[in-house]
Parts: structure tokens; C-alpha cells; sequence
């Protein structure tokens, strides 16, 4: 169906105008507990922890708020003393306070007080070596029960003095100051580094490689290159983690990892937009798992769902299922929701609702590659607001940092290899993107069985996909300038039913490669255009059907 793109704006309008009204007719906005129980799917209820009632104030333990005395071992002392003594709350107080890395104990929540801000130190002579060759986390807890973090207080990383710095990343006024106020740029120009420790430190890691009896000293030369997340929690269940804001992180700012019954709410990610891997949530192989109501500034991907084998697991069990993210706002990141691009644990049962994504790279961004892949089904979307997407609105790709030697070719299937099906999108909204909606399988594992439904982007390019299957459109609307609304390269069993589009648009489908077939397009009055279809080399005549 030809629309104005007038009309279409106005339409896309009032169906926001409709939810939101339908959404807060009550005058509530839902709470955590609602998103739960309306998920697309059986969601575990979500439980919790509660603390003994006994306060444990680090002043008490020698804490001094001055900025300038480190406070690593007072903190140490009330964690230490509070779990002893069966658990309760580590009060921070208002204040600022400088400290080293900070290990969480079961039963003891670590809360910060609103105008709390804890700075980690600078100092990287303090961040030791650990078993697992990486460097100590700013806030860490293994294999814990019972943990929270809370609180409106702010959590520093110090991430400046860490990170590296891609010129091609940064304005040029930045990086002439960083490069003026010291550190060193790499051979090349193309890179900064804080420290020359951190620039040698990669090939330093690569010469170990090989050889017998390392310890964790061994990386020692290397700390700066390796940089520490700020917050992991590894290995835990009950955690709550409501009301702090993380910022200026060495690397991932939020990374819970193998943790099940767990609730992040509350909680600002405020990473700077150059912050080299500077990811704002990623949860990693979690179970029955809420993210609700955060706000994240990301130098990488916002909220980031990953999953890697565990050997301890199941292996009939996705590593990463039972997760909702709701009332979420991403501003700046590669990606506002993301998977990827570890998925070799498999996921299932994610469900986003109600989010919105301002300025990110890529809105919606689903990535892996082959050697990183896994099953990812069951997949919900729905009720998302996007503007000014720099590039892809929703985007699948199996080719992640690929450098394009081995893409169009075919290789065995294996259990490492990107397996994206059965998502569910609807109800999405964007104004301003480069590409509306972009997929990329594998000749060998297509992207398959992919709904979308009452969607409406605006956007410089329409629908690209190729070696994709199963792929249904309902009710989408694209605004585009573009002559031509959907490319299909080698993609088979399309279905767009009442798809709508702008007075531009003379070509519905352009079919290339020999694989496309069965594309099927109702209710589109596409037999008015000038040219509906047309078919590229050795493509059927009867792959199109316009009912």
C-alpha cells in the first residue's frame, strides 16, 4: 500500500499516542512484577534478597572521606564483618571516598547513599593478577548467595586511566588534548594509550602463548593492556543490584556472569561515547533475570545478552534464558539491545518491552560469527522507540568482525555456528536510521523464522537481506527515498502481507541468486507500480507471487 510520508509519520504518531494512553489509563506505570508475569513466555518468579537488619557504616572501620585516603581496607573490614555476623547492609555515606577493588560476600549488601562517590584508584599497582590471568575487577563476588547493590550512590572506574583510545573514535579537540597530556600513540598514529605498558601489552600476551607453567605474575607487564570490568559477579544467584550509577569503567561497566535470580533496576550506566569496549550491561550465561527501568551511555553495546558454554551445564539448556528488560532508555551505544557475539551457550526466552533508543550506531543487533554461535530462539520484542539510528534499525549478522574471506561460502554446520531463529518483533518504532531492517545468514544456516509486525521506520535504505528464510512482514511501513523497498539475495519463503511505503518506491522486490524463492506479497497494491518486481540472473520468474 503507497502512503505519503506525511501520512505515515501521522499514523506512526497515533498508534504511540494510542499505546501510551493505553499504557498509563490507570495513572501507574507497570512495575517490575508486571513485565514478569507478561511475558511471551513462563517466567520464574524473580525473588528478592533480604538482609538482616544491622547497619555496618565503613567510618566506623577507619573510612575517611577525603578523596585522598584509601579506603580499600575499611571497606574490606565491614564486608568482612558484616557477613561474619550473618549479613546486613555496608552503608557508605555521603561522601567521597577513594579506594582499591572491592570483593562482595554473601548476605551483605554494599549500599552507597545518594551523594556517595567512590572513586576508584588510579593507581594500577593495586589491581592484582587473578587465577583466570585477568585483572582483579574494580567491585567483584564469586559464588555468592545472597548480594546486593544499592543504593543512589556513584561508582567511578577511573576508566580513563585505562582505556585506549581510537582516534578514528574521537573529535579531534580530544584527541589532541589526551595525546598532549601524555601516554603514547601507537606506530601508526591510529591509536592511543595511556600508558606504554598498555600499548606493549597485547603483543606481550601474544608471546606467552605457548609456554609451560605460567602464573598469574607472568601477565604482570601486560595489567594495563588486560583492564579490569568495573562490577562482576560470577556464579551467583539471588542478586540485586537497584539504584547506582556506574561510570568511567576500564572496560564493561555491569557484567553479571552465570548468575541466576537476578534483579538490575534502577541503575545508571554513564560510559563516554569513545570508552573502548566500553559496554554498559552485559549479562552473561544469567537465569531468570530482570533489567528494568536503567538508563545506560555506552563506548559499546548498551544491554547486551551473551552466553558461552558452560561445561558445568546442561547441555540441553540455553546458558543464557528467562531474561526481561523493560523501561529501559540506551542513548548512546554500537547497539541499544544486543546479542552477541559470543552466543555458543545458546539463549532462549528473552523478551524487551518498552524501551528507547536515542543516537545508538545500531537500534535492535543481533551478531555473531562462525566459531561464536549457538541456537538463539524464542526471542520478544515489542513496544521499542527509536530516533536518529546511526546505522541499522534491526539488524541481524552472522558475520561479526569477519574479514570477508570465507563469506559466500559454504562450510559443515557445527555446534559453533550462528543459529538465529524464531523472533518475535512488534509493535517498533524509529524515525531516522540509515537502514531500516538488514539481515545476514550463512549460506549453510540462514537467519530463520523471523515476525515482524506493526513496525514503522523511517530510513535512508529500506529491507536488505540476505540468505535468510522464513521471514514474515506484517503491517511494516518503511519511509525511504529509495527507488526499490526490499533487496533478497539467496532468501527463500518471504512473506510481506499489507507492507506500506513511500511515493518514492517503484520496485517492491529486487530477487538475485539462484536460492530465492517462494516471495509472496499481499494486500500492497504493488501491480500500480511502475516496475514491482525485478528478478537478477538465473531467478525464477515465478519466485515473486503478488496476490
Amino acid at each position: 500500500m503507497k502512503l505519503s510520508l506525511k501520512h505515515l509519520a501521522l499514523t506512526g504518531a497515533l498508534v504511540l499516542a494510542h499505546f501510551f494512553k493505553a499504557a498509563a489509563q490507570d495513572g501507574t506505570v507497570p512495575d517490575m512484577n508486571y513485565y514478569l508475569t507478561h511475558a511471551p513466555f513462563k517466567m520464574p518468579a524473580l525473588t528478592e534478597p533480604h538482609f538482616n537488619g544491622k547497619t555496618y557504616n565503613i567510618q566506623d572501620y577507619g573510612a575517611v572521606s577525603n578523596g585522598e585516603y584509601l579506603n580499600t581496607e575499611a571497606i574490606r573490614k565491614a564486608i568482612t564483618a558484616c557477613s561474619a555476623a550473618g549479613g546486613g547492609t555496608v552503608h557508605i555515606p555521603p561522601g567521597l571516598w577513594l579506594t582499591g577493588p572491592i570483593v562482595l560476600q554473601s548476605n551483605v549488601n554494599l549500599h552507597a547513599d545518594r551523594g556517595a562517590l567512590i572513586i576508584f584508584s588510579p593507581d594500577h599497582a593495586i589491581y592484582p593478577i587473578l587465577a583466570d590471568n585477568k585483572v582483579q575487577r574494580l567491585i567483584s563476588g564469586n559464588n555468592l548467595e545472597n548480594v546486593g547493590l544499592t543504593g543512589e550512590g556513584i561508582y567511578d572506574g577511573s576508566g580513563d586511566t585505562w582505556r585506549p583510545l581510537k582516534k578514528s573514535k574521537a573529535a579531534p579537540a580530544l584527541w589532541n588534548d589526551l595525546t598532549k597530556s601524555g601516554g603514547v600513540v601507537s606506530t601508526d598514529g591510529s591509536m592511543y594509550w595511556p600508558t606504554k605498558e598498555g600499548l606493549e601489552g597485547e603483543a606481550y600476551v601474544k608471546g606467552l602463548k605457548g609456554k609451560p607453567n605460567l602464573k598469574p605474575d607472568d601477565y604482570l607487564p601486560a595489567r594495563d593492556f588486560l583492564r579490569p570490568n568495573l562490577v562482576v559477579i560470577s556464579n551467583s544467584k539471588n542478586v540485586l543490584i537497584d539504584g547506582p550509577t556506574f561510570k568511567n569503567s576500564p572496560m564493561f561497566a555491569l557484567n553479571p556472569n552465570n548468575c541466576n535470580n537476578l534483579i538490575i533496576r534502577n541503575v545508571t550506566i554513564n560510559n563516554e561515547y569513545y570508552a573502548q569496549n566500553g559496554d554498559g550491561i552485559d549479562l552473561s550465561a544469567c537465569k531468570n533475570a530482570v533489567i528494568y527501568h536503567c538508563t545506560v551511555n555506552a563506548g559499546d553495546d548498551g544491554i547486551c545478552m551473551k552466553s558461552s558454554t558452560n561445561k558445568n551445564a546442561n547441555a540441553d539448556e540455553a546458558g543464557l534464558q528467562n531474561v526481561v528488560i523493560a523501561d529501559c532508555i540506551v542513548y548512546h551505544a554500537h547497539g541499544g539491545f544486543v546479542i552477541g557475539s559470543n552466543t555458543d551457550g545458546g539463549m532462549n526466552n528473552v523478551y524487551v518491552t518498552n524501551c528507547n533508543y536515542v543516537n545508538t550506531d545500531i537500534g535492535i543487533r543481533v551478531k555473531s560469527n562462525r566459531g561464536r554461535g549457538g541456537l538463539v530462539h524464542n526471542i520478544y520484542i515489542d513496544n521499542v522507540f527509536m530516533h536518529d539510528i546511526l546505522n541499522e534499525a534491526i539488524l541481524f549478522s552472522t558475520y561479526y568482525e569477519d574479514n570477508g574471506t570465507n563469506q559466500n561460502k559454504v562450510v559443515p554446520v557445527t555446534n559453533l555456528t550462528p543459529k538465529f531463529q524464531d523472533f518475535y518483533i512488534s509493535h517498533v518504532y524509529c524515525n531516522n536510521a540509515k537502514t531500516a531492517i538488514s539481515i545476514t545468514g550463512l549460506p549453510e544456516m540462514p537467519v530463520n523464522h523471523i515476525n515482524l509486525s506493526d513496525v514503522v521506520i523511517s530510513a535512508q535504505q529500506p529491507i536488505v537481506a540476505t540468505e535468510a528464510s522464513e521471514i514474515v512482514l506484517k503491517n511494516v511501513k518503511i519511509i525511504s527515498p529509495e527507488k526499490t523497498l526490499m533487496k533478497l539475495d539467496n532468501s527463500q519463503n518471504i512473506t510481506a502481507d499489507n507492507i506500506q511505503y513511500s511515493n518514492e518506491t517503484t520496485t517492491l522486490v529486487a530477487a538475485t541468486g539462484t536460492k530465492t524463492s517462494n516471495i509472496k506479497i499481499s494486500n500492497s497494491n504493488a501491480k500500480k507500480l511502475s516496475k514491482p518486481v525485478q528478478l537478477g540472473t538465473g531467478v525464477d520468474k515465478s519466485t515473486v507471487h503478488i496476490l
